[in-house]
């Protein structure tokens, strides 16, 4: 209980939280249903997934333990980072020629999907389509920039070369030597965009229940049951739509990823002349440090900055104090404006920085561990899963069904973490 009310006070002080559009209550599950698929989870994996099955006709039942949004979907930095972390030709080398260039071709149209979505259902959510912004610390890290952009290039994407001069002008800042500028993203509300997805979904016929915390699920050849503490669904498919809060549900499938907090901080509405010196085209970048930064202005022209590496509940206030701090230096105008909200949530990281999309049961498919680039890819994945749930075969999808397989000495960790965290750390400090 103890973890819950600290991810309630964290959503709380939330800037997206505070500026949320209304949204409907959704009572919890009572009793008995039965649905094509039921969902569990109403992140943007499983809000995509109840959209596009309910879309093509297919009846759905989302059970969120809290409310649409709750998780990292409601409170990360609304950045729509298209790609994987891998480069494409790691990727097709990797998958082949075939899988791999679908791969390829799945995360680098995120952004697409996703900015079709909110148009098409009328989404309002700030919606930004000026492109990602990637910022090198380093040298090497813009040479690495550089090569990445050139892959996708050849793909036919619009990713260009940024160098000091133009990431001074479009960042207000002389603070990095070059970047890379993908046209394809952009940013966005992010609890804005899983209201959306919500009320999209609803609207096409899906069935979302709050506050119905999943206890069980049985699978059998014929079908699914998942049971929450006052009802159970019967289905012919169920989707785990889980990621860094998956927990037990499932097991191993929780153990296959490391929940990392995610921390930000934000200002309250800078001046008008203020905010024409940081970010003056409403772009939102993130930097290639190991522990990376990232930052924004939302669209009242507060300015945020988050960044990973905090551990526990006690490293938290420290590492927004942190944040803070790397603000102001990178823009000095801000020495002195209020900082008026900070919170944080858990993102889901993978062994080999790739998402996993898991069979666990003969009916039952997962898909998590976005490493960082969930607005996007959550939202890819969740219409892989429908496709899944709608019966095509997994050798016909545009990703791995892979065995989910727990990380070596999960339950340590945190230890093992932080001794990462204090070697990046250290490392950015160097700039090595």
């Amino acid at each position: 209980m103890g973890m819950i009310a600290n991810e309630r006070a964290a959503l709380a002080d939330s800037l997206w939280a505070a500026t949320a559009n209304p949204s409907p209550e959704r009572p919890p599950l009572h009793g008995e249903a039965e649905a094509d698929t039921v969902v569990i989870g109403g992140g943007f994996t499983g809000l995509s997934a109840a959209l596009h099955l309910a879309e093509a006709g297919k009846s759905v039942v989302l059970l969120e333990a809290e409310t649409p949004g709750w998780g990292a979907s409601g409170r990360n930095g609304g950045q729509v980072n298209p790609g994987l972390k891998a480069t494409p030709e790691e990727t097709e080398a990797r998958f082949g020629p075939d899988l791999g260039r679908r791969m390829v071709a799945m995360s680098g149209g995120a952004g697409d999907l996703v900015f079709d979505l909110i148009a098409r259902h009328g989404i309002q959510c700030a919606a930004s389509r000026c492109g990602w912004i990637r910022a090198a610390t380093t040298p090497k890290a813009l040479a690495t920039l550089q090569e990445i952009g050139r892959q996708w290039r050849d793909r036919g994407a619009v990713v260009d070369a940024l160098d000091a001069d133009e990431m001074e002008r479009l960042l207000g800042t002389r603070a990095y030597p070059g970047g890379l500028i993908d046209r394809r993203g952009g940013n966005l509300h992010p609890l804005n965009y899983a209201l959306g997805l919500a009320e999209a979904a609803e609207r096409a016929g899906a069935r979302i229940h709050g506050h119905s915390r999943v206890s069980g699920v049985q699978s059998t050849d014929d079908s699914v049951t998942v049971s929450t503490p006052e009802g159970r669904v019967t289905a012919r498919a169920a989707l785990i739509c889980t990621n860094a809060y998956t927990g037990g549900l499932a097991a191993p499938l929780g153990q296959s990823v490391i929940p990392v907090t995610s921390v930000q901080v934000a200002t309250e509405p800078l001046s008008d002349k203020l905010r024409r010196t940081i970010l003056p085209e409403g772009h939102a970048p993130s930097d290639t440090r190991r522990l990376l930064l990232y930052f924004r202005k939302d669209d009242a022209g507060r300015f945020v900055m988050g960044g990973r590496g905090a551990l526990g509940d006690g490293s938290i206030g420290k590492r927004q104090a942190a944040l803070r701090e790397a603000a102001v230096r990178l823009y000095p105008q801000l020495e002195g404006v209020r900082w008026r909200y900070a919170w944080g949530g858990d993102v889901a990281l993978t062994r080999d920085h790739a998402p996993g999309l898991h069979l666990i049961a003969p009916r039952v498919m997962a898909g998590l561990g976005y490493n960082g680039r969930g607005v996007g890819m959550a939202t890819a994945m969740g219409r892989v899963l429908a496709e899944w749930a709608q019966g095509r075969p997994g050798a016909e999808l545009d990703f791995p069904i892979t065995a989910a397989r727990p990380i070596p000495f999960h339950r340590f960790r945190r230890i093992a973490l932080g001794a990462t965290v204090a070697a990046f750390r250290m490392l950015d400090r160097v700039g090595i």
